[in-house]
């Protein structure tokens, strides 16, 4: 990772000159893609400003998810536990939880940036949560550290949104931990004015996500414009994907995986260990960072 050494000068323009992070990382090497990179120091600056508007003005936010909290909760069967991929500061978690008419065993949520999950966390530790057991962690939303069909339902929420030209990558992995529902709230490059479509692409945006979804084999339970789409020069729809059952048959409880390998972690010592894989991952303030790039071999690891 070279542009880790530019990351106090990324801090001073960010802070004292209002740069877009991606925008700049891809101007370093004249890209018009976000690498996972530019992604996660971009995310990582950003970190609690979400969180700050939210606070100031929860509205938007709500009124952003009225129509998805009325699909899952109207269209979908109960779901006991779910996953929000990129969960940012946890703001859209804390509102999909408390207003779904059910209340699920487990929650699960993950981001890129471990300053994005730990403002999350704290954040959601400020709050009366709608669920039995919430669990934070660091994830990649390429290699999820989740076992096969073991989240009942899995949904994005701008998530998936910087990882243009990574569409089909991106969508089936989700799928893969994905047991009954998957639900995305994405850009719709298609349905977007010109202008939009020209700003999507400058900052490296997805499109395709039908053709993307019919070339994984799958078709839509629901594809429909968002309600109170916060961004009109962005708009998006909430893409519903149900699992066939033959592809549910491999469900196995929820439990975190090695994100190389999918086998098996075990807290040992301070961290997660995989005996399959021979792979650590550390734990920073109670937070799991369970992507390939925290992985440290540690074949003597001590599991008596």
């Amino acid at each position: 990772m070279e542009k880790l050494a530019l990351l106090q000068r990324i801090k001073h323009l960010y802070e004292k000159e209002n740069i877009n992070i991606s925008e700049y990382l891809k101007g370093l090497e004249n890209r018009n893609y976000n690498t996972l990179e530019d992604i996660l120091i971009s995310y990582d600056f950003q970190a609690g400003t979400y969180l700050q508007s939210y606070k100031k003005n929860p509205i938007p936010k709500h009124n952003q998810l009225i129509e998805v909290l009325r699909i899952m909760n109207e269209e979908l069967v109960p779901c006991n536990s779910l996953l929000e991929a990129g969960i940012g500061d946890g703001t859209s978690f804390i509102n999909i939880l408390n207003g779904l008419k059910y209340k699920p065993k487990q929650a699960l949520g993950f981001d890129l940036s471990w300053s994005r999950v730990k403002v999350a966390k704290d954040f959601i530790q400020s709050e009366v949560v709608n669920a039995e057991q919430t669990s934070l962690f660091v994830g990649n939303i390429f290699e999820i550290p989740l076992a096969d069909s073991s989240i009942d339902l899995v949904y994005t929420i701008h998530a998936v949104e910087p990882n243009g030209g990574k569409e089909i990558e991106a969508i089936s992995e989700l799928l893969r931990v994905t047991k009954k529902y998957l639900v995305m709230v994405e850009p719709y490059y298609e349905g977007a004015p010109p202008e939009a479509q020209k700003q999507m692409d400058r900052k490296g945006y997805i499109k395709g996500i039908e053709k993307t979804v019919e070339d994984l084999g799958y078709t839509f339970k629901l594809n429909t414009p968002l309600v109170n789409d916060l961004n009109p020069m962005n708009p998006c729809h909430v893409f519903v994907i149900e699992k066939n059952e033959n592809d549910t048959a491999n469900y196995e409880e929820t439990q975190l995986r090695c994100p190389v390998t999918k086998t098996e972690l075990m807290n040992s010592d301070g961290c997660y260990f995989s005996k399959g894989s021979l792979l650590a991952y550390p734990i920073i303030a109670d937070i799991p960072c369970l992507t390939s790039s925290n992985a440290i071999i540690a074949s003597k690891m001590n599991t008596n």
